[in-house]
């Protein structure tokens, strides 16, 4: 996979163009899963969601052996694509589906018998009444998990009918714009976030570089208020105000994570601006800047506004 420093804008020259498998006849549904090196958790992510008619598996150009374990699927279509990020990977890939709804999973998450058979009423009589909806995610953070810290109202909005939402133009932590409310389905997801603290610390780098480069390209300012004022304040709302402190060690753990990498995020920010009056261009990640990646969403801002 491309580096994101040395990545360019997506063309069809770097994209695979998709393998695809025969289709399902059944509730018109489309799975949609993104990854990148998840060889530990995209096989049981994969079967959770065999019951759909299509998965679409989009990757960013694994190196461990995420591609061969999707392959082995036959009924799994495949499709590999430069990274820019998850709103952008996630916008081209529902493009891509064939089914009038889509599903949207990450690799390391699961859906529950509970949600699929949730689903599955919604269209057992014809179609679902609303457009789009919301499911909630339980989360697990080193094999337990996570009740509090903000976790407990961690929802996204995951089912919806083509055309009916899409991802604004962030490069990390974008909520998809939907043209009417999706409401909240009753059943969870399963979030398997953290097995290996190295391995999280890094994403949470990662996560942090992208989002200060989001900051900088709008002309954000960084200062104390920034890099002190937002950091201790994001521990303590997820800690204290968020009962963190409930979650014992995990909770110490995870929270002061979160902190660390609002720290980092703004403290990227501000060295980017010295480095720049001093002539020293920022290492900033390629962002998605074809006009197709984000197609209708000015229509869904204006029905959501």
């Amino acid at each position: 996979m491309l580096k994101p420093s040395e990545a360019t804008a997506p063309s069809t020259t770097e994209t695979e163009a998709p393998q695809r498998a025969p289709g399902k006849v059944g509730r018109g549904v489309s799975a949609l899963v993104t990854t990148f090196n998840e060889e530990r958790h995209i096989r049981e992510c994969i079967e959770s969601l065999l019951w759909c008619d299509e998965v679409l598996v989009v990757d960013s150009f694994s190196t461990d052996s995420t591609p061969e374990i999707v392959r082995s699927f036959e009924t799994v279509n495949f499709v590999q694509r430069t990274y820019f990020g998850s709103a952008s990977q996630k916008n081209w890939a529902m493009d891509q589906t064939e089914n009038e709804w889509i599903l949207i999973f990450d690799a390391d998450e699961r859906c529950t018998d509970e949600l699929r058979e949730e689903i599955s009423a919604l269209f057992r009589d014809g179609r679902p009444e609303q457009d789009a909806y919301t499911i909630k995610r339980t989360v697990y953070f080193l094999g337990k998990i996570i009740r509090f810290s903000g976790w407990q109202r961690d929802r996204v909005v995951r089912l919806l009918k083509r055309g009916a939402g899409r991802y604004p133009n962030r490069r990390v932590h974008a909520d998809m714009v939907t043209r009417a409310p999706a409401p909240l389905l009753k059943n969870p997801m399963l979030h398997i976030m953290v097995e290996d603290l190295v391995i999280y610390a890094r994403r949470i780098q990662k996560y942090s570089w992208w989002g200060a480069a989001q900051a900088f390209r709008e002309g954000r300012r960084s200062g104390v208020p920034e890099i002190l004022g937002r950091s201790v304040w994001r521990f303590l709302r997820t800690y204290i105000f968020q009962f963190g402190i409930l979650d014992g060690m995990r909770g110490l753990v995870f929270c002061l994570l979160q902190a660390y990498g609002t720290y980092t995020k703004w403290a990227y920010v501000w060295s980017w601006k010295i480095n720049t009056q001093d002539g020293l261009e920022p290492n900033l990640p390629v962002f998605d800047d074809s006009t197709a990646t984000w197609e209708g969403l000015s229509e869904l801002n204006d029905h959501s506004s």
